[in-house]
């Protein structure tokens, strides 16, 4: 990989990940429409983890007062901050189990770019619908143990390339009435044991791979990774208000669109 495709694939993989917008259906659709080849599982494995590093640094703060308050639940001492530790632990399990079940399946008929199409148009017109009929009363404090899971089964359903991670659980947490900024930040910790799970597992894939490793363009892909998607978060949460979800639900319809004019 030269400079400019680590480029592009990092900042690509740094800024979709956190919007509702499908960060696979993008890292399938630059290297076709710039001829490159897979750019490897190697690459894959220090993108996820600029992002992971990106959200970990971002919700520094608050992750340790729910790691504290997580521990002191153990005792009896259940918080608000403790309350949502363990809403993000039981809302991680289903896509845990979804993606050890079906990880051949995710990773070879559904990634096809039909598929990617109908489900960047579809979950994005599900995500307008959910901000439009959503409450938006409460917080992510307010998370319950049902909510959770609801979150949770929603996030499994985004193994399937082009639904997006951050889409599907912000468009759960909206439906069950939380703020949109509310339903961002819990996506978002949510994202942590995900993002770290499917590390391991495709960790564990490169181990058995034979392919030999740039480390230089690891360093470099996973560092513009990091800055990029704190970035993105940053200023994501901040406009979010604003904004509303419509212009990425917009984006979505266009790139569906554009996805099937050039695989159809």
């Amino acid at each position: 990989m030269d400079f400019f495709q680590t480029l592009i694939l990092a900042l690509v993989q740094g800024i979709t990940e956190f919007l509702p917008i499908s960060s696979s259906a993008h890292l399938i659709l630059v290297p076709v429409l710039f001829g490159w080849e897979d750019q490897g599982l190697a690459f894959d494995v220090a993108v996820h983890a600029g992002t992971l590093l990106a959200v970990i640094l971002y919700f520094r703060v608050q992750l340790a007062h729910m790691a504290v308050a997580g521990v002191g639940s153990l005792a009896g001492r259940w918080t608000p901050d403790a309350k949502l530790a363990w809403a993000v632990v039981l809302a991680t399990l289903p896509v845990v189990v979804a993606g050890l079940m079906f990880k051949d399946v995710v990773e070879g008929p559904l990634r096809g770019p039909l598929v990617i199409a109908t489900t960047t148009i579809t979950f994005g017109l599900l995500l307008w619908w959910a901000d439009v009929r959503g409450s938006k009363s409460r917080d992510e404090y307010s998370v319950t143990w049902r909510d959770a899971v609801l979150v949770g089964l929603a996030q499994a359903i985004a193994l399937i390339p082009g639904t997006s991670r951050a889409g599907i659980t912000i468009t759960a947490a909206l439906l069950l009435g939380l703020k949109r900024e509310a339903a961002a930040r819990f996506s978002f910790l949510l994202s942590i044991p995900t993002l770290l799970a499917s590390g391991v597992l495709v960790t564990r894939d490169l181990l058995e791979s034979a392919d030999p490793v740039d480390w230089n363009v690891l360093l470099l892909g996973s560092a513009l990774a990091a800055v990029s998607a704190y970035l993105c978060i940053h200023f994501f949460i901040r406009l979010l208000e604003r904004t509303g979800m419509l212009p990425y639900v917009i984006y979505r319809l266009l790139l569906g669109v554009v996805l099937l004019i050039f695989f159809l």
